[in-house]
């Protein structure tokens, strides 16, 4: 190490999402020295609010990481920094050196990787104004507030029948739109069956006043009343540590296109000393109750690794 390297603190954990506030919570709560770093890119920021966290349903994000960094700072052994993370390796004695963007570096002698993922969707106009508000990718996050409208699907095959008809739950008037993609003659059926409409026209554009949405202009100039709109989102990740660490990574499936990093029970990565809690790793759905019950499960095993002092 050179001289401007710091001491050895027990964890990093990088991101300040739910995951990663829950993990650092964890981690201060067993007297660790732990360091978050904060990008200040939490997926969920235009969101209106919460859907479905209990005790914080329908809270606006930024109000509720705001109140989380506050509880952090009550604990002495805990630093928040608003910074990003350039690279990472790992020593031989499995600790981690980690450089900041400004070139600071830090020893640590765990990680918990919380950086949460890139949601992308197609780029039509009038998507990006409206995402978090009356487009939205998680029917359980956002259906409530937007039930009862006319609803639009927007993805195609298996993946866009599954979606609408699932979205009947929340509305009595879903239409799957497959912007130019042609279904089979057997998903037909199912939407018929399902009591759900079809449009196979590509789109133009979403209209609507402000965040609200009001129609999907379809190529030929006609267009559809909706009132909100169910997109198929991709997952990617948003930091490259994961891979740069050696840890391992899914592949894509289906329903997401996540390249989820893998985990065990205690999401652990294989990786000594590396954990990943929230949406970047498996079996956590992109949902804030679950990126916290997976942040307090990594910050405890990175306390108990800590304990041990390996």
């Amino acid at each position: 190490m050179k001289d401007n390297d710091t001491g050895m603190k027990d964890c990093i954990v990088i991101g300040a999402g739910t995951a990663g506030l829950s993990a650092a919570l964890t981690l201060a709560r067993a007297r660790r020295s732990t360091l978050v770093i904060d990008a200040g890119q939490q997926s969920n920021l235009a969101a209106l609010g919460i859907g479905g966290l209990l005790g914080h349903d329908r809270r606006p994000p930024a109000e509720f990481y705001s109140a989380g960094r506050a509880q952090l700072m009550a604990y002495p052994s805990v630093e928040i920094h608003r910074d990003l993370i350039a690279d990472a390796i790992q020593e031989d004695d499995a600790s981690f050196t980690v450089t900041y963007s400004s070139g600071r570096r830090e020893r640590v002698r765990s990680m918990v990787l919380a950086a949460g993922m890139d949601y992308c969707y197609p780029q039509l106009h009038g998507m990006d104004e409206r995402w978090g508000h009356s487009v939205f990718h998680c029917p359980f996050c956002h259906g409530w507030e937007l039930r009862d409208r006319p609803m639009g699907v927007l993805a195609n095959g298996a993946v866009g029948v599954h979606g609408a008809l699932n979205l009947r739950a929340w509305s009595d008037q879903i239409t799957l739109l497959t912007n130019g993609s042609r279904l089979t003659n057997q998903q037909r059926e199912q939407l018929a069956v399902g009591g759900v409409g079809l449009d196979e026209r590509p789109i133009a554009a979403f209209d609507g006043p402000g965040t609200e949405l009001r129609t999907a202009v379809f190529a030929d100039g006609e267009a559809l009343s909706i009132g909100a709109l169910l997109v198929k989102t991709t997952l990617y990740q948003r930091s490259s540590l994961a891979r740069s660490l050696g840890a391992s990574l899914t592949e894509p499936d289906e329903m997401l296109s996540v390249e989820a990093i893998k985990v065990d029970a205690m999401f652990r990565t294989g990786v000594p000393g590396l954990y990943a809690a929230g949406d970047a790793a498996t079996s956590v759905p992109p949902s804030m109750a679950a990126a916290m019950a997976s942040g307090y499960l990594a910050g405890a095993a990175a306390a108990v690794q800590s304990a041990a002092g390996y």
